[in-house]
């Protein structure tokens, strides 16, 4: 390439990636989706000491979590946006360091409204780290592995929660909620230092240099301006195809309604088990410890279930089942048999997890799949950030029967809507079939770079 055009440093990097890049890759993404689940959990069990401490309604700690999913949501918006400018590697590694410093710096707040600005800040790290992390795998992967790979890769947020779980049992009850937030300053060295080792997808630093050629010889072609401004078009071709638009209206529903009992069950679970079982904190974390770990076996079994009777079947048994054990938990629990239900119902709401990104990326074309799954899932987690504030408010107003019944409740219509309305396997991911205005398809050479599928 011509040497007078100055090159950003993690372009120009090919060379250095070989045959096992890959799995260098693979740990990068795994370890930050590990720590980007630790710190979404750090709140949940820090819930009833902030009460205390700021004094606090059930509702406004409610409103924590629900700035930080608002957060994340304008983060998980704007991360594509972020890969495709700044690249895949750099943006996950940054991402890291911001939210771990801003996560650091929760521990010195001193009033409620400090801790909630700040936290909503620091959740842009965390939306925008998800889907950058899915994107660099889905373009390092060999195409044999690929499936398997990125379904692992998923797992990486509930080793997080099981991590944040021991963390919390060991750190809270002995120093206090401050020193559990003191301590995710560290893994911000490990982004710093990985982002060194790993190099860009070598298909994103030959678009990246094709861009800088075009700008130098101020060329404008129509590559050119797809890069400038790729949202408006796409949206467009979105909107504007009757099946993409109903598809895309529909899972933004499902998502909203998903993530509000997922959500919801995450934030105030932990609370629940506290105060009104009169569970002593370090029980409490080693019943959580059950329930992510039976989780992860979930959403496993989940991607083979899917392939085997299904993705609607699978993805509507996790929906239901997880709505009607929620009552189960609270009605029937005993000192008992309490353990045996939280790993069941660990299980069972891990199982839309392990299915949704596959079902949702064959319901939209190559053209538009990735700022479609983007944009409805991050669209619907923004309406699921009312989702810790309303069920506080239930909670103080009426009772957490009420409150999970409730969450049942979003559950229920998460797994009713695409089982009457979302047709699976609409498109194959592996086919470049581009669909026109019309209706009608059209056959496209293949994309340059892999398109990410999976979510949470």
């Amino acid at each position: 390439m011509d040497s007078t055009i100055k090159l950003p440093s993690n372009v120009g990097t090919a060379h250095k990636i070989h045959k096992n890049t890959w799995k260098l890759a693979f740990i990068f993404a795994f370890v930050s989706l590990v720590i980007d689940g630790v710190d979404i959990m750090l709140l949940s069990f820090s819930l009833s000491s902030l009460k205390a401490e700021f004094g606090l309604s059930t509702f406004e700690a409610g409103m924590l979590g629900s700035a930080s999913l608002a957060g994340m949501a304008l983060g998980g918006i704007t991360g594509g946006w972020a890969c495709d400018k700044f690249g895949r590697v750099k943006t996950i590694a940054w991402s890291v360091v911001f939210f771990s410093i801003m996560t650091c710096v929760l521990g010195f707040t001193q009033t409620y409204e400090q801790f909630m600005i700040l936290r909503f800040i620091g959740a842009f790290g965390l939306g925008s780290l998800y889907m950058a992390c899915n994107t660099l795998m889905a373009e390092y992967v060999p195409t044999k592995y690929r499936t398997t790979v990125l379904g692992t890769l998923q797992t990486g947020q509930t080793v997080g929660y099981i991590v944040a779980t021991l963390m919390a049992g060991a750190i809270i009850p002995d120093h206090g909620w401050r020193m559990l937030f003191y301590v995710t300053i560290i893994p911000a060295a490990f982004a710093l230092f990985f982002m060194r080792l790993v190099p860009e997808p070598a298909a994103w630093q030959e678009a990246k240099i094709e861009q800088l050629k075009r700008k130098q010889l101020q060329l404008e072609v129509p590559q050119a301006q797809a890069v400038q401004a790729p949202s408006e078009s796409i949206y467009k071709r979105i909107f504007g195809h009757q099946q993409h638009r109903k598809m895309f209206l529909l899972w933004m529903g499902t998502a909203a309604f998903l993530q509000f009992g997922y959500y919801g069950v995450n934030n105030w679970m932990p609370m629940y088990l506290e105060t009104e079982l009169n569970m002593n904190f370090k029980s409490l974390t080693g019943y959580m410890v059950g329930a992510y770990t039976a989780m992860i076996l979930g959403k496993i079994i989940a991607g083979y279930a899917a392939d085997k009777l299904g993705r609607r079947v699978t993805f509507v048994f996790g929906t239901v089942t997880t709505a009607a054990f929620l009552p189960v938990i609270i009605f029937f629990n005993t000192p008992d048999n309490i353990a045996y239900l939280l790993i069941t119902f660990g299980f069972l709401y891990g199982i839309p997890y392990g299915v949704n990104a596959t079902y949702m990326a064959e319901s939209f074309s190559t053209d538009v799949r990735g700022t479609a799954i983007g944009g409805a899932y991050n669209m619907g987690r923004l309406g699921a950030a009312i989702a810790p504030a309303t069920i506080g408010m239930i909670a103080a107003g009426s009772s957490f029967t009420m409150a999970f019944i409730v969450m049942g409740a979003a559950y229920f219509i998460a797994g009713v809507i695409p089982g009457l309305l979302i047709r699976e396997r609409q498109y194959d991911p592996q086919q470049s079939k581009l669909v026109k205005t019309d209706d009608e398809p059209v056959e496209m050479p293949p994309p340059a770079t892999a398109t990410p599928a999976n979510l949470k």
